[in-house]
């Protein structure tokens, strides 16, 4: 290795003896130049161990090969196994994916998107908080940087939207829950930070209306992205004030009735669908623990690869023109029942 320091791409292409302009091509994508000259440019990175200062190229190039991928919580497993299929879908297409969390701030939803317009991304997956999302401003983002919505839809944001069919979820549920048990109680929370939560509930009360069932909301207090303790505390109040009118909850999420389950087990109630049980308990998601909770629990899976590799596919197509603005895109996904033992 060379003891002499490269500091700029101006000094970089002096030193290897290739014109700025070829340098700063072959950074954007090395089989864009003669393989002669990528072997005497890979030659001077590795004599003098330089590496281009992404950011500041990014500032200079009308498109990048960025991809920021935006999620509301890195820590909810759930956004964690999505946001790794959609890296690997970019990584193969041969774009560079910068991945950002939000961790439930809007204020800092705010800063990541504008951080974004700086790096001048090709296009942007953005899962947004949703009813604490600022709509202004995810509005002037998308107009700025092709962008896909994914899992939280907001009105007429990018240029298209890549998510669940949420009231499917419900109905195919309801239907298995009041085939094999009695009709369930719906369990969420009162200001549900994600929009899917009501749609969910919706689709609920008109499920049971098209059965003549009465709808069973209990709504428990709670604010922020921390369901199972959110579940668990409203959970324990919901039990000990018996407001669970018949044996089967179905909870908004899989975080919710995993918090729920805590509670039964707290109160020595038998969760399950068996003679010896107190209490069926189903969620919907599928999230990656929901099958290692006890019992495990009864959901309706997301497909995550289809999610992950259309909301992809699209954002490529609206990177290269393929896509019109005005939201004709959208694409839902249906759910598929996972029985299992908590119902």
């Amino acid at each position: 290795m060379n003891g002499r320091k490269i500091r700029n791409m101006e000094e970089f292409a002096a030193a290897s003896g290739v014109s700025r302009p070829t340098v700063s091509k072959f950074f954007n994508d090395p089989a864009s130049v003669r393989p002669s000259t990528r072997r005497k440019i890979e030659a001077a990175l590795e004599q003098y161990n330089y590496r281009p200062n992404i950011y500041a190229t990014n500032l200079n190039r009308k498109l990048t090969k960025t991809i920021g991928i935006v999620v509301p919580v890195l820590a909810d497993p759930f956004f964690a196994e999505i946001a790794r299929k959609i890296e690997r879908q970019v990584i193969s297409a041969g774009f560079r994916p910068t991945l950002f969390s939000a961790h439930g701030n809007a204020s800092l939803e705010n800063d990541i998107l504008e951080n974004l317009l700086a790096l001048k991304p090709a296009g942007v997956l953005l899962a947004p908080l949703g009813r604490a999302s600022d709509q202004r401003v995810i509005d002037a983002f998308c107009r700025e940087v092709p962008t896909v919505l994914f899992d939280s839809n907001l009105a007429q944001a990018g240029m298209a939207f890549v998510g669940s069919d949420n009231p499917q979820f419900a109905r195919l549920m309801i239907d298995y829950l009041h085939r094999t048990g009695e009709p369930p109680c719906f369990f969420e929370m009162k200001s549900p930070s994600n929009p899917n939560a009501n749609k969910r509930r919706s689709a609920y009360t008109a499920a049971m209306e098209e059965r003549g069932l009465e709808a069973n909301i209990v709504s428990i207090e709670g604010d922020g992205w921390d369901f199972e303790k959110i579940g668990r505390v409203g959970g324990l109040r919901a039990l000990d004030a018996d407001s669970f009118v018949t044996n089967t909850v179905l909870c908004s999420n899989d975080r919710l009735a995993i918090g729920l389950l805590s509670a039964c087990f707290e109160r020595s109630l038998r969760v399950g669908h068996h003679a010896q049980a107190n209490i069926r308990v189903a969620g919907q998601d599928d999230h990656p623990f929901s099958r290692y909770t006890c019992p495990p629990l009864t959901t309706v899976a997301q497909d995550y690869d289809a999610i992950s590799e259309t909301a992809t596919r699209l954002l490529f197509d609206a990177i290269d023109g393929g896509l019109s603005r005005g939201r004709p895109n959208d694409v839902l996904f249906e759910g598929r029942l996972i029985v299992r033992e908590s119902a």
